[in-house]
């Protein structure tokens, strides 16, 4: 449940300050994981960045940039995740429809949301 509020809130924050004008694009962890290379050439591209120095970045991912932390993929690949009861999905989704975020389970790609083409 905590990750999902945090989502909620990280989310409200993009919003938030792409409507203001403010140079920021969401990137969807889907695509991402799907096309890599694909979408690391459409970031570098937005950031003005060389295109070429995509190949690297797909390699990048490869990393644990967390590796000596709690956050380190060894330690959270043995996590449980929660049961999504339905008492939870319901107040979850409550609080999603409050803020006009999508509801869980639903495809949500929010305004400035970058893709490949």
């Amino acid at each position: 449940m905590p990750g999902v509020l945090i989502s909620a809130v990280a989310t409200t924050m993009y919003l938030d300050s792409y409507r203001r004008g403010f140079t920021i694009r969401a990137v969807r962890y889907e695509d991402l994981v799907a096309r890599p290379l694909d979408m690391c050439r459409t970031v570098l591209e937005f950031c003005r960045l060389p295109v070429s120095l995509a190949e690297l970045a797909v390699k990048a991912f490869e990393v644990d940039s967390q590796r000596n932390s709690f956050l380190s993929r060894s330690i959270l690949g043995r996590i449980e995740e929660a049961e999504m009861t339905p008492q939870i999905k319901r107040e979850l989704n409550g609080l999603l429809k409050k803020y006009g975020m999508p509801l869980i389970g639903e495809p949500g790609i929010l305004e400035g949301t970058l893709t490949s083409s």
